[in-house]
């Protein structure tokens, strides 16, 4: 009976829960078993029609999960079970089912063929978000919207901007996924504690040939198990990667508040309910279940560096913690990043009520302008930023334009014109290279992306 949301399929993608389906996990350590016997038939320790016969049986069409599960009700351990339910469909070839591994073996290498597949799909997340911010940077290059700093006005910048800096952000993880990955897709065959006594005097070649047969790599050396901080690695850089997503839709939350309007995500009008009781509610929900499950995503890096400490060779205090942690991390990484993306793709942009934002201060928020300005005229930078908070804080007060504020203080007339003082309240005017920095990191985003052979 279905308990959690992720087994209920209210998170999740189905791509990504197949991946860690209950069925999928054996037919993974199913497809290790039929690499090991056919490495030992080649390097000749057993028959090649055994071996081709486990091979051929080495699938969940033949080994059922509810035999699997029934063994391990009686004999309470779940790999010999599976190693059982091989054996007993194979006939007298079951007799070279697992022969010379332990359980890691097994368990380590199918995880690794689990996230070998999840972080394709992760990565493939990754790089259409990253299609959708570069389209919005460039639509939205030139939109002023006001930067904000403490949750204060602070200077105009425009939307494309804010767009460059999150794709910038999502580039960053795409690139630690692709360097991480080869530390944490690795597989073993090295027995009860990573002698590989038992697999004989063609261990290495075995345990070469089996990773070769899965498409993965060999762990260079390890113990009965792979050590765990290749996957406290991932489960740290997939609650980065949480973290972001959780950074961009709260902005996007922000940004929607009524006071702000600026921004809001999308909401089927014809039918979306917003409230059970208000009518009128248009709730940034599907932001704010971003922010909730990474929460869940940053608290399964505590037990994930746990799972690094081990008592010798190994005990079996990482495993209870993994069978939720990894899959639990993928899974909900995963559906994260397919939310983002359909929010950003769709979001609402009110350019009105940005422009009708940047003028709520009423002009001051272009005071570090004319400061610059007046130290180009000579005045020191210190005296002039004291000049202006004066005024800033004089227009505030009195509830008057900063530019009629300006215009009524003799020392400042002194120095700029009516008209410099006008050029100097055009938001516009005060981008600095926000375009030119956008235009640059567009360009370097196409070149990475092409590297990695995907379209611009």
């Amino acid at each position: 009976m279905p308990i959690l949301p992720i087994d209920t399929g209210r998170y999740g993608t189905p791509e990504m829960r197949k991946i860690f389906d209950e069925e999928m996990r054996i037919q993974r350590m199913l497809d290790v078993e039929a690499a090991l016997v056919w490495a030992h038939a080649e390097v000749g320790e057993i028959p090649k029609g055994d071996a081709e016969k486990i091979m051929e049986m080495a699938s969940t069409k033949y080994v059922k999960l509810a035999r699997v599960k029934e063994i391990e009700r009686e004999i309470k351990h779940d790999v010999a079970a599976l190693v059982r339910a091989l054996a007993e469909v194979c006939g007298s070839s079951g007799a070279y089912v697992h022969l010379g591994a332990t359980s890691s073996d097994i368990l380590d290498t199918a995880t690794a063929l689990q996230l070998r597949d999840a972080l394709e799909l992760i990565e493939k997340r990754l790089s259409d978000f990253e299609k959708v911010l570069m389209k919005k940077a460039l639509r939205y290059k030139d939109t002023l919207i006001i930067g904000r700093t403490h949750g204060q006005h602070a200077l105009p910048t425009t939307l494309g901007f804010k767009f460059t800096v999150w794709l910038r952000e999502i580039s960053r993880h795409i690139q630690r996924l692709r360097q991480c990955r080869e530390r944490v897709t690795v597989g073993k065959m090295s027995g009860a504690v990573g002698t590989q006594a038992g697999l004989g005097v063609h261990a290495l070649e075995i345990q070469r040939l089996v990773m070769e047969k899965l498409g993965i790599k060999p762990a260079e050396i390890s113990t009965q198990i792979v050590q765990r901080d290749r996957y406290a690695e991932i489960v740290c850089l997939l609650a980065m990667i949480a973290s972001t997503l959780d950074s961009f839709a709260t902005e996007i939350r922000q940004l929607q508040r009524p006071e702000i309007g600026e921004l809001s995500e999308p909401f089927e009008v014809k039918k979306q309910v917003g409230s059970s009781t208000m009518p009128h509610k248009r709730n940034p929900i599907t932001c704010e279940r971003v922010c909730g499950l990474a929460k869940i995503v940053r608290s399964l890096v505590f037990p994930a560096l746990e799972n690094i400490k081990t008592w010798h060779e190994r005990d079996l205090t990482q495993s209870s913690a993994e069978r939720f942690i990894i899959p639990e991390a993928c899974i909900l990484v995963d559906y994260m990043l397919f939310l983002m993306s359909s929010i950003v793709a769709n979001l609402r942009v009110d350019e009105q009520r940005m422009r009708e934002n940047i003028e709520l201060t009423q002009g001051r928020v272009m005071s570090e302008a004319v400061m610059i300005a007046l130290t180009k005229k000579g005045v020191s930078r210190q005296e002039a930023h004291e000049l202006l908070r004066k005024l800033a804080m004089k227009s505030e007060m009195e509830n008057k334009h900063f530019k009629k504020i300006l215009l009524e203080d003799k020392f400042i007339r002194e120095k700029l014109s009516e008209k410099e003082i006008d050029e100097l309240l055009n938001p516009r005017n005060y981008l600095g290279t926000a375009l030119k920095q956008i235009e640059l990191l567009i360009e370097k985003t196409k070149k990475e992306r092409k590297m990695r052979g995907l379209p611009d």
